[in-house]
């Protein structure tokens, strides 16, 4: 479908030559283009400028005026595929539990492992689809989803197969992430070195096999997997061409981070608990740094020290971490606000670390994340809005008219 945008009041995250991510000080400069037109054919960027060049062609326009345009959103953390909720839990812990006492008493993901195992492919799907439409219509364009609550090899292959079939049925970037050393399941209580073989020999081989996933990813912290089960799954994965993620430094630095680097991982995700030495690790490396602002509101435990981070020269994205127990909401708008809000970022960190570092942070650079002709019609179009500081400014409001993937309005089902 082609379509030409015309009228708009602030073309935001214009990028004429296509980069990778941004750093630092780069993080503070949002490129835009006031009063503007955005030409879409065959579902890409084709063109785009001030109104005065705006071509006039025999196309369909929508007239934007009053109102903002910018890329969808990249959330490129989210666990989105899961069975029931965890809403018991959430109770437990206003009454007083935290999370890690309700994961030793059952709670926690062993908890949706559980939910998961008893759920058909079919009816995960059906729950899946419902979520991803949702966070569709919030504007998010392109979506890590993780596996990790199925912890048995058949349930975990049933995780990467529905998220397989979303991405056959939805025009949405999905990428798929194996993350089976989630956490250590009831039978493998006191045989981890088994349920690591299991996870490397049976279902590795699998997904292979089937194409299931495109990241391998592990819980790296205290009480959950080492840095040296963390070496063992990352030399696993990449024999099977899958590229490296780490959940990493959310309750405790064990040295993942370093191990992340090592080992050229793309990204390493929540780094709530930071060290100097974690940052210098970090510096000069292509592996992202990905902040999740709404686990941290949901769990009330210490946010992603960002201020810190891009002043000492890092990059940043930002995702939801959408998932039953720790944060569940997929609304990458909320997550922007939270990041000025709590974080400190300004309104211009938050948007680049939300598009363009996100995009990074799951391979798409070259394909969303900007606007830059020749990547996917992937956009936001705002209401009438004073100015893009407005978006995390009115945190508790929609601020977003219409979605656009690949050029096709996204309507409510």
């Amino acid at each position: 479908m082609n379509v030409l945008f015309k009228n708009i009041k602030e073309l935001i995250q214009v990028r004429e030559e296509a980069i990778d991510f941004l750093s630092g000080k780069e993080m503070s400069i949002l490129p835009t283009i006031k009063n503007a037109f955005l030409l879409v054919e065959n579902g890409f960027i084709s063109d785009f400028g001030v109104m005065e060049n705006c071509p006039k062609i025999d196309v369909k326009i929508i007239d934007a005026k009053g109102k903002m345009m910018l890329p969808s959103w990249c959330d490129s953390h989210t666990h989105l595929v899961f069975a029931g909720n965890r809403e018991d839990e959430f109770v437990a812990r206003i009454n007083g539990l935290s999370y890690e006492e309700i994961a030793k008493n059952g709670g926690g993901i062993l908890n949706s492992a559980k939910k998961l195992q008893e759920t058909s492919e079919a009816d995960l799907y059906k729950q899946s689809k419902i979520r991803l439409e949702e966070i569709m219509l919030l504007g998010t364009g392109a979506v890590e989803i993780k596996s990790g609550y199925g912890l048995t090899v058949a349930s975990e292959l049933k995780m990467l197969r529905v998220i397989k079939k979303l991405k056959e049925n939805y025009p949405i970037e999905i990428k798929a992430t194996f993350l089976g050393a989630h956490a250590l399941p009831a039978a493998y209580k006191n045989n981890k070195t088994g349920y690591l073989k299991m996870l490397i020999d049976e279902i590795l081989p699998e997904i292979a096999k089937e194409n299931l996933a495109d990241f391998i990813d592990i819980f790296c912290e205290t009480g959950y997997f080492s840095v040296e089960d963390t070496q063992q799954i990352l030399k696993a994965g990449k024999k099977y061409g899958l590229v490296g993620k780490i959940h990493v430094n959310q309750f405790t630095a064990i040295g993942g981070v370093q191990t992340g680097v090592e080992h050229n991982v793309l990204s390493v995700d929540h780094l709530e608990v930071m060290r100097n030495e974690d940052l210098e690790a970090l510096k000069n490396t292509k592996t992202m740094p990905v902040a999740l602002p709404a686990c941290s509101y949901f769990l009330s435990i210490p946010y992603t020290p960002a201020r810190k981070m891009i002043d000492e020269g890092l990059p940043l994205a930002l995702a939801t971490d959408y998932n039953p127990g720790s944060s569940p909401s997929g609304n990458m708008n909320f997550v922007v606000a939270t990041a000025c809000i709590k974080m400190k970022m300004t309104p211009e960190e938050a948007i680049n670390a939300a598009t363009i570092n996100g995009a990074y942070a799951m391979n798409l650079q070259d394909k969303v994340g900007a606007i830059t002709k020749g990547k996917l019609a992937n956009l936001i179009l705002t209401k009438k809005i004073n100015s893009y500081h407005f978006i995390p400014y009115s945190f508790g409001n929609h601020v977003i008219e219409k979605v656009f993937l690949k050029g096709k309005e996204i309507l409510k089902s």
